[in-house]
């Protein structure tokens, strides 16, 4: 089949609980709104935001026979996804979120050693672009992708880790946060000097991103202004994922797809729960020709 756009691993399922502070103080009980179960990680998001911006999207993921692997299937039904079996089961987040839409992540990523996403899941898809999640078992997919441009997602690497490294030096478009780096312009020119990438963008969250390209160097770009009250940063980056990626699958100027990213995460930390509500591409547009 043709898509516009093939995401390789990366749902589960978060546990969401809005706290009154972050850090959130030692007590033995608190009272808090109603704890909820939502769809969250990674890929989930940037699969579910390219199709609220109508892209055409398949989906492969190992998922876990059991209440949360029930609820991914679910909220990913409107996409053409095709799952494996997660012998761990289906990987989780519990989420405390502040007043402030700030959030502490407890991730389990419930790893089996050995695992690998099995190739008959996506070697009869044929895409324009592919989006790899770090996930280990999706390690190995890359030598199947010849010729297709790839993107990934660091998320909060600190430049140093090794696990990241065979993703950050073998994909086209590399994205990651600054959250846990020192000098985001030296890691920006390491995975651009070591790897195949042509663009690394490193978001800084309400700072904006910086953006390093081999053809123009290091760029900084401001955030874009948020359309309304913090409810929730979940999601946020993987929404600016999803904005910047259909700006390149639809042909549009590095600046616009930093743009229409950065509108998108804006977008992101007004709605509540991680990929509730991505922006649709009628409003992205607008948002964007206002800006």
């Amino acid at each position: 089949m043709n898509t516009d756009i093939l995401v390789l691993g990366g749902a589960g399922v978060d546990t969401t609980v809005y706290v009154p502070e972050l850090p959130l103080p030692y007590k033995d009980t608190y009272q808090v709104p109603p704890v909820v179960d939502r769809i969250g990680n990674t890929g989930a998001g940037v699969a579910l935001g390219c199709h609220a911006l109508g892209l055409d999207v398949a989906f492969a993921d190992l998922i876990g026979d059991d209440p949360q692997g029930a609820l991914l299937r679910h909220a990913l039904r409107d996409l053409d996804c095709s799952w494996g079996p997660a012998e761990a089961g289906t990987r989780r987040s519990v989420l405390l979120v502040g007043p402030d839409g700030r959030r502490t992540s407890f991730y389990d990523a419930k790893v089996t050693p050995g695992e690998r996403l099995p190739r008959q899941l996506y070697a009869d898809v044929r895409a324009r672009h592919v989006h790899v999640s770090i996930m280990d078992f999706c390690r190995h997919v890359y030598p199947d992708l010849d010729g297709v441009p790839i993107s990934t997602d660091l998320h909060d690497w600190d430049g140093v880790n090794t696990y990241h490294k065979d993703f950050a030096y073998r994909s086209d478009l590399v994205f990651l946060s600054a959250a846990a780096l020192k000098d985001p312009a030296v890691v920006m020119g390491d995975v651009l000097g070591r790897g195949r990438a042509r663009t690394v963008v490193c978001t800084l969250g309400a700072d904006g991103c910086l953006v390093l390209t081999r053809e123009a160097g290091l760029r900084a770009f401001p955030a874009a202004p948020l359309p309304g009250p913090v409810a929730d940063s979940n999601g946020a980056g993987d929404a600016f994922v999803s904005g910047f990626l259909y700006g390149t699958l639809r042909g549009r100027k590095l600046e616009e797809c930093v743009r229409l990213g950065s509108i998108a995460g804006a977008h992101a930390c007004t709605a509540a729960g991680t990929h509730e509500s991505p922006i649709t591409e009628s409003l992205l547009l607008s948002r964007s020709a206002a800006a």
